[in-house]
């Protein structure tokens, strides 16, 4: 899904229309001369004042020393997942006027254009430019153009490209008044620690800051913006200024708002303070052998019946039994099932129903399949007396249609009513209603780069599809424990990709998760991390039990960079968390086939 370069179609027709051009005598690299009343508008083309006047997407700019053109500066931009490392600067011009856009760069797909012009937009770009190269285009401002955006921008997937001395002359154009006070101020959905705002877009503005009790605590670019960071159960009054190169507004009307205190499940589920979970092979055989409930050690916390199984993927139906005497000898009967059950909840044992896995397919795409998933569900939690539900969806349970491109609002039918079947099954059962997830990296930290199909098609609509979920429900969610294992490489918040298998995965992982991140590197879309008490490391129990075991020596190392910042090798966290819940693993049957050994390491560390 990586993209190394344009689309071929596209790249295609650039050297073509370039042919023509430079058959016709070199048009493309020949630009007028400048009025003698023309002047070099661009502010700080050159970077000597860092990135003063200039906007990058994503984070993605920076300036460096070297390589330079001239001065003793230049700008540097790495394009992140499906962001092209565009940075911009609005520039004043009069309208029916001529002007020459140059820059010179140094990279691979480096492109230099401008928008807004009131004709026709222009761009250029090359494919290689191993040394610095200039780029120049021409183009006329319209009838009643007054600003325009000059930019540069990379490729997806291609490594970080440089500019410098970027220029626009041309002669020019009126002094930019300030733009106007934004208005329709208003939030969205709060949690704990975060709020949803947004606003109506002023006249003249090129970006807003946003302020948190006269504090500035946001810049964007869009009429939108997420405030992490918040304390539960506490009052925040928020303001919003438009910004332009003539400067800031004064500030809107205030709104506030009450950060909810984060109930239920969403408090710690009345578990300890550092929590061991794992799967329980249930309903099935595998070679590590059945494991009656009895006979699941003391240090087990959280116990997780795999799996509830749908009747069909559509239908919402979700049954659970135990496993057939034929595949497993060794099973107890339903009654002594459910009174060891008993037993380990009067031992301070929390004994949930997993729903999904790897062969259960669930796809609640219609109101009834929703409402047959509570009711099914409810039924097994009754039957068996059990504390409450963990969503284990895997495969294409969850994905997003085309356009579905925000995780703070929904549109997809299977997201929006998983959401709502879960709301529901918290509002039936309580404060005591324990809610857990173990989605896999793929679902989302993947998030970070790609989301669904992404703005141009063409992406797996499954990227990131366990973020609106989490977010819609992270005031009831107990605990979050991604699975760390049988995943791909996943890019961090260090712009690093990072491989299953050691230390530093589950601490870039993680970090991602208490962090919090922005999703498709959209920074007015970020993801707000997680309490750390919501979050465990998910890990395979034994070598055997999935691709990217770790040693216990590894997740040593992990637990004591996240939790204090020791033993962090060369990630660097962006905080430390002692509370951090504790650990997951599949399974508790392949701990017990590896002579305990994951649960051993668990109690060693944590003093059990």
């Amino acid at each position: 899904m990586e993209r190394t370069g344009p689309p071929a179609r596209f790249a295609g027709f650039l050297a073509a229309f370039s042919a023509v051009l430079l058959a016709a005598g070199g048009l493309a690299a020949t630009a007028p001369s400048a009025a003698a009343a023309d002047s070099d508008l661009a502010r700080n083309g050159g970077f000597e004042a860092g990135l003063d006047g200039w906007s990058c997407s994503g984070g993605s700019g920076a300036v460096v020393n070297s390589p330079v053109h001239s001065g003793t500066s230049a700008l540097k931009a790495t394009p992140v997942g499906g962001d092209n490392a565009k940075c911009a600067q609005s520039v004043t011009v009069k309208p029916d006027s001529t002007y020459t856009l140059s820059a010179w760069v140094q990279g691979s797909y480096v492109y230099l254009g401008a928008d807004g012009t009131g004709t026709t937009d222009v761009s250029t770009w090359t494919q290689s430019a191993a040394d610095w190269k200039q780029l120049t285009t021409t183009f006329r401002t319209g009838p009643a153009t007054t600003s325009v955006t000059v930019h540069t921008h990379g490729w997806y997937g291609t490594p970080a490209y440089y500019a410098d001395d970027v220029s626009l002359v041309g002669p020019g154009g009126d002094p930019v008044a300030l733009p106007a006070v934004p208005t329709g101020l208003k939030a969205g959905t709060a949690t704990s620690s975060s709020v949803d705002l947004s606003w109506t877009g002023s006249s003249g503005a090129t970006g807003y800051n946003v302020y948190r009790g006269g504090t500035k605590v946001l810049s964007v670019t869009g009429t939108s913006a997420t405030v992490t960071g918040l304390a539960a159960s506490t009052a925040y009054s928020f303001q919003v200024a438009a910004t332009n190169s003539a400067g800031e507004s004064a500030k809107s009307a205030a709104v506030s708002v009450t950060t909810t205190a984060g109930g239920g499940g969403g408090t710690g589920g009345g578990l300890p303070a550092h929590a061991l979970v794992g799967y329980l092979h249930s309903s099935f055989a595998n070679g590590s052998g059945y494991t009656r409930m009895a006979d699941v050690p003391d240090s087990w916390d959280v116990i997780d019946l795999a799996f509830g199984e749908p009747t069909s993927v559509t239908s919402g139906d979700i049954r659970f039994s135990l496993c057939p005497v034929t595949e497993c000898p060794n099973v107890e009967s339903v009654a002594a099932f459910k009174a060891a059950i008993k037993a380990k909840q009067a031992a301070g044992k929390k004994v949930l129903i997993s729903i999904g896995g790897q062969n259960g397919q669930v796809q609640l795409s219609t109101t009834t399949a929703r409402d047959t998933f509570v009711s099914s569900v409810s039924k097994i939690i009754d039957e068996y007396g059990l504390d409450g539900l963990d969503i284990d969806f895997e495969g294409h349970s969850l994905s997003l249609n085309t356009g579905d491109t925000d995780f703070r609002n929904p549109t997809t039918p299977v997201i929006v009513n998983l959401i709502s079947a879960v709301k529901t099954l918290k509002a039936k059962y309580g404060d005591k209603f324990v809610l857990t997830m173990a989605p896999e990296t793929f679902f989302v930290q993947l998030g970070h780069q790609y989301y669904g199909s992404g703005p141009w098609g063409g992406q797996d609509p499954r990227a990131g599809a366990y973020l609106p979920v989490i977010h819609a429900l992270r005031d009831d969610l107990t605990l979050l424990h991604v699975q760390d294992y049988n995943s791909g490489s996943i890019m961090g918040l260090d712009n690093q990709y990072h491989s299953m298998g050691g230390a530093d995965f589950h601490i870039a992982m993680t970090d991602m998760l208490l962090a919090g991140f922005p999703v498709a590197g959209d920074q007015t879309r970020i993801f707000p991390g997680l309490r750390p008490d919501q979050v465990s490391i998910g890990l395979p129990a034994s070598p055997q039990a999935g691709n990217g075991y770790t040693t216990p020596a590894e997740v040593t190392k992990a637990l004591n960079c996240l939790t204090k910042k020791t033993d962090c090798g060369s990630y660097a966290t962006h905080g430390t968390w002692p509370g951090l819940r504790g650990l997951m693993t599949w399974s508790i049957n392949w701990d017990r086939f590896n002579n305990g050994e994951f649960a051993k390491s668990f109690d060693a560390y944590f003093g059990s």
